[in-house]
């Protein structure tokens, strides 16, 4: 009970952010060059209602366009293609002109005739690179880490599970297998799914995301009640069958930008290792703040105990009612 405050916080702080989950979307920009200083061009952006986020790639070189840019939409983002020439993007500055001003980042991927590859994310911060001469993995690996933390880390309902999962836990050695348990199932899932071996629609799988949140909150009413059950004996089972739900969700944000052809062991190991340690990271600050709350000697009613679960319940289902609605 001692911990209460910071739960109920963090709970107080994700509500008004219940329906903002999954909201900031990538903008993604892919250059092939299919013939010696010519590319194919697709940028795609997210819409905001019926317009397109006003983002446009500049190059600090001139290039010339070949074609008329062909626009298109595609669900909740625009695509546009058209093609170009330029003496060389080797070397030059790629800047998305508008990133300053929104919150969304730019996944860039330049593919070269020799077959080298550029991976790039640029951000608010940082709306501008340098194409290098010779493109190298570890490029690609470190743009992959940084998307699968940043995922994680805006993916409040993923967070949530993880913290239910927490509550629902008792002692370091199940509390080990559980999170264990729950990165097994969702790497397995995420790896099927980018890879086109399993495909399953992206709604109803954020709606069961959502579901999973409400069923362990509600096993955490059980076990405050008393009533210990499956969940509340065998967390990690729990984790390992909803892990592999959360893996398609993880598996949706990825086909957002697409993986990088040649290098995908690359980019979804590396994506997948930045998952985790997002994940690693919030649990590692949930578990510093429950310790620091337990040495504030409060003296709380008995049916405080029950308000964390309740109040990330109600988030959950108002997610899922919300998510549903959508289909």
């Amino acid at each position: 009970m001692k911990w209460l405050p910071i739960l109920a916080a963090l709970v107080a702080l994700l509500s008004p952010l219940s329906s903002h989950a999954h909201e900031v979307r990538p903008a993604y920009l892919d250059l092939s060059e299919d013939r010696p200083g010519e590319f194919s061009v697709l940028w795609k952006t997210p819409m905001v209602g019926e317009m397109r986020l006003a983002l446009d790639p500049a190059f600090s070189d001139p290039v010339e366009a070949l074609t008329p840019v062909a626009g298109r939409r595609t669900g909740d983002a625009a695509v546009q293609t058209w093609r170009l020439r330029a003496d060389s993007l080797r070397g030059q500055t790629l800047r998305i002109k508008g990133l300053e001003g929104t919150l969304t980042d730019v996944l860039v991927r330049v593919s070269f005739a020799d077959g080298s590859i550029w991976v790039e994310r640029l951000t608010p911060q940082r709306p501008e690179a340098m194409i290098p001469a010779h493109p190298s993995a570890w490029s690609v690996a470190g743009t992959y880490l940084g998307l699968g933390v940043e995922h994680i880390l805006m993916g409040i309902d993923h967070l949530v599970f993880v913290l239910t999962l927490l509550l629902l836990t008792i002692g370091t050695w199940r509390l080990v297998k559980t999170v264990t348990a729950f990165t097994v199932a969702h790497s397995i899932t995420l790896g099927l799914a980018t890879l086109g071996v399993v495909h399953v629609p992206p709604k109803p799988v954020e709606a069961m995301i959502a579901l999973s949140i409400v069923f362990v909150a509600a096993e955490i009413l059980h076990a405050r009640r008393g009533q210990i059950g499956l969940a509340a004996r065998m967390p990690w089972i729990v984790a390992f069958t909803f892990g592999l739900l959360h893996g398609f969700g993880f598996a949706g944000a990825l086909s957002e930008v697409g993986l990088p052809e040649g290098q995908i062991p690359v980019a979804l190991l590396f994506f997948n290792l930045g998952v985790e340690a997002g994940q690693l990271l919030f649990i590692a600050g949930m578990l510093a703040l429950m310790a620091i709350a337990k040495r504030i000697r409060v003296t709380w009613p008995a049916w405080a105990e029950l308000v964390p679960p309740y109040a990330i319940g109600s988030v959950a289902m108002f997610w899922v009612i919300q998510r549903v609605a959508l289909f």
